[in-house]
Parts: C-alpha cells; structure tokens; sequence
C-alpha cells in the first residue's frame, strides 16, 4: 500500500502542476490589455465600391501581421476582423470627390468576440477639374475644326460651341468617380480605447 501511494505521488503532483499552470495561464490571459494607440494591420477579404457600398455596410478583414506585446503574440496574423462603413459617397459627374470612410468594430481570436473603438481610414478620389477641361476643350476643338471646314470664320464659331457641347456631354456621360478599393487591400487603424483579451468575451455580455 505504502509503495502504492509514492508511485501515485508523482502523477499527482504532476497533474496538480498541470492544472495550476492551467489556471495561471487563463488568469494571464484575463489581464492582457491591448492599449490604446495600438496599431491594426488589416488585409480586406472583400472589395469595397462606392458604386454599390453605402453607409453602415460591414466588412469582414483579417490581420495582416501579429499583434505583438512584450515580445508575445497577442492575436495572431489571420485574426478575424470585422468593421463598417461610416461614410460613402461617389463623386459627381463633373465636380465633388467620391470617398469613402472605414472604422473597425471588433476581433474575433478562437471564436470569441471583442468589441474595439478605432479610428477611421478615408479614401477619396481626386479632382474632376483637369479631366473636365481635357474632355471639354477638347470637344471644342474639335467642333472648331469641323466647323471651319464647314463654312469658314463663321462656321469655326458655331462649330467651336457644338463642339464645346459635346465635350460637356462627354463629361458628363463618363466623368464619374468611384472610391475602389479591391480585397487584399492593406489598412492600417488606430485604437482609441484599450481593449482587454481573454477570459468571457466582452461582446457577449
């Protein structure tokens, strides 16, 4: 009996080990607090187009490296990430840039949810004003060349103003921009709050 119980002294011991490293592990993971000013690399699984996405549209991304703290990984690359949009708008057909604004909302490491505040990414499209002019004078000059043809000095003018015309139409039929960003794109987002990993997922409670 004697020896019975030392030979189960140390499988005891051992699991008696086992559990409280266990336990000091899920207790670390309670007290890891990702802090404010973090940054977030994040890759989109999915394309974004103000063609179509509108305001309060979600989308789903991952991380695109490690969240690292003190030399440890805290979410590792491939995290799930979801987020929306808070602002889109295409532009104008001849004036007004088309944009786009993303913030986060929350990770998703095994299964669990964490709500996050971040801030916002923008993405805008540029200026009508150079594009507008090509398309504009050159349908002018145009017509004023087939004007001349046509009837002279005269006919230079009134061409010069189909032209013109036609120009502006143009514009208007193509001049049309979107805010594109296609899946894989790389974003990077601040947090505005800490934000405490492990144990119950806050987002659940």
């Amino acid at each position: 009996m004697k020896r019975k119980v030392l030979y189960l002294a140390p499988l005891v011991l051992g699991s008696l080990l086992v559990s409280l490293w266990a336990y000091q592990s899920m207790v670390s993971a309670r007290e890891v607090e990702i802090p404010a000013g973090t940054k977030l690399r994040i890759r989109l699984d999915q394309t974004l187009d103000t063609s179509r996405n509108r305001r309060g549209d979600s989308f789903a991304a991952k991380l695109d490296t490690p969240l690292m703290l003190e030399e440890k990984v805290v979410l590792p690359q491939g995290t799930p990430v979801q987020g929306h949009i808070t602002a889109a708008k295409p532009s104008g057909r001849l004036k007004g840039r088309g944009f786009m604004t993303l913030t986060l909302d929350s990770l998703h490491p095994n299964d669990q949810s964490y709500q996050v505040v971040s801030n916002s990414q923008s993405r805008a499209t540029g200026s009508h004003k150079k594009r507008n002019l090509m398309f504009i004078g050159g349908g002018s000059g145009f017509g004023t060349l087939v004007g001349a043809l046509a009837g002279g000095a005269k006919g230079a003018l009134i061409g010069g103003g189909v032209g013109a015309a036609a120009g502006a139409a143009t514009a208007v039929l193509t001049g049309k921009k979107h805010v594109y960003l296609p899946a894989e794109t790389v974003l990077t987002f601040s947090l505005k709050e800490p934000v405490r990993i492990g144990g119950k997922s806050p987002a659940t409670t």
